[in-house]
């Protein structure tokens, strides 16, 4: 084939797949603009009757049944109930998003969509809310039907942006609010680090920005309690490598397993090398099934060093070493190192961590930082 007839070709593929990025995106949006517009619609009947709790019961019944018959599944009283939950949360933050002082007019780019009398027309203000950088909605339903059941509303957040920045699917988003990401990050952070978590999502800076407490790897299917070498660990991290670099975080390539290096006629293997885009730094990442010793902070003090005295380019970050190990002791890293050495030990679990247990940590930790420092802010 010719070079022009290839371009040619290449460029309507580019067209189809464009279109159908697009297609699916308004898909979602209407389908989100939808629910919400029915949830309000709910809101205001029921606010409209006399005796709210009575009427608003028969009212989704009677609703669920009528549109049931005209259109069959996807109306449930239990959905409905959905679509008004899904109004209730969400209807403030629509409120902040959209420049208009009143209910009315922020809402107003929502209900020109619907209110559009053909398909035609119906695609020109989904554009123009698009283009406007109005679009109050960037995931798809499935995904809010996640984000309802979270309570606290800065998590909430959290996961919503996450979600959107990092084109989580569904199945991404409910594992990682299933594995208690935000108190594992916000447990890694002082209060400050947390409140940038609920607004801004997970910002890479510094090293410690990719730490988590502890890091999860349920995926792996291990028993927690079976007895397994540091080399069978690291071969079911790397027989799943993609699900540990979504665990890991933002930024992360992997390079090598059991990277070899020789000084002084002697040879070492490190377990796991990566490198982090964000930071610009090698990550390394050592494998301890038993109890942390203080041999074993030793020796990645010395991977360390060669990364950044053989391997580190000038233009590129100090090196960060990282001990993943059962069990996290922090008195022994911190006896052991320097106060500026840019290594970490990280316990990692097998199993999903108990989400009422970590958030009675994280409520804790607010606590017992507030009573040092004073309130000098939000809540978390």
């Amino acid at each position: 084939m010719k070079k022009k007839g290839l371009e040619f070709f290449d460029s309507i593929a580019r067209l189809i797949e464009q279109a159908r990025k697009y297609v699916g995106r308004t898909a979602d949006l209407t389908m989100c603009v939808t629910y919400f517009e029915i949830g309000r619609m709910i809101k205001e009947e029921e606010q409209g009757g006399e005796s709210r709790a009575k009427y608003g019961k028969k009212l989704l019944t009677e609703l669920s049944a009528y549109l049931g018959d005209k259109f069959g599944k996807g109306f449930s009283e239990t959905n409905l109930k959905n679509f008004r939950k899904f109004y209730q949360i969400y209807a403030p933050s629509i409120q902040q998003m959209a420049s208009a002082e009143s209910e009315s007019s922020a809402l107003a780019p929502i209900r020109q969509i619907l209110s559009a009398e053909s398909e035609r027309s119906t695609l020109v203000p989904i554009r123009q809310t698009l283009s406007a950088g109005l679009n109050p909605f960037k995931l798809g339903w499935s995904h809010y039907q996640i984000l309802m059941r979270i309570e606290n509303e800065q998590e909430r957040r959290f996961y919503e942006i996450e979600a959107a920045k990092e084109q989580w699917s569904v199945k991404q988003l409910s594992r990682q609010v299933g594995s208690s990401l935000y108190e594992r990050l916000a447990l890694s952070r002082d209060k400050e680090g947390v409140m940038r978590l609920s607004n801004e999502g997970q910002t890479v800076e510094k090293p410690q920005d990719i730490l988590k407490n502890p890091l999860v790897l349920e995926f792996l299917g291990l028993e927690e309690r079976s007895k397994y070498s540091e080399s069978e660990l690291e071969q079911a991290l790397i027989d799943n490598m993609q699900k540990f670099l979504l665990e890991l975080g933002k930024g992360f390539l992997f390079e090598a397993r059991q990277k070899r290096f020789t000084f002084d006629e002697q040879h070492f293997f490190v377990d796991l090398v990566f490198y982090n885009r964000l930071l610009q730094c090698y990550v390394i990442i050592d494998l301890k099934t038993d109890e942390l010793k203080h041999q074993d902070l030793g020796q990645m003090q010395m991977y360390v060093n060669y990364f950044d005295r053989h391997i580190k380019q000038d233009f590129e970050k100090p090196t960060v070493g990282i001990l993943l190990c059962k069990k996290q002791n922090d008195s022994i890293v911190e006896l052991t190192l320097p106060k500026d050495a840019n290594i970490y030990a990280s316990a990692y679990s097998l199993y999903l961590p108990d989400k009422a247990l970590l958030q009675r940590k994280l409520a804790e930790w607010v606590e017992e930082f507030e009573e040092t420092h004073g309130d000098q802010g939000d809540e978390v």
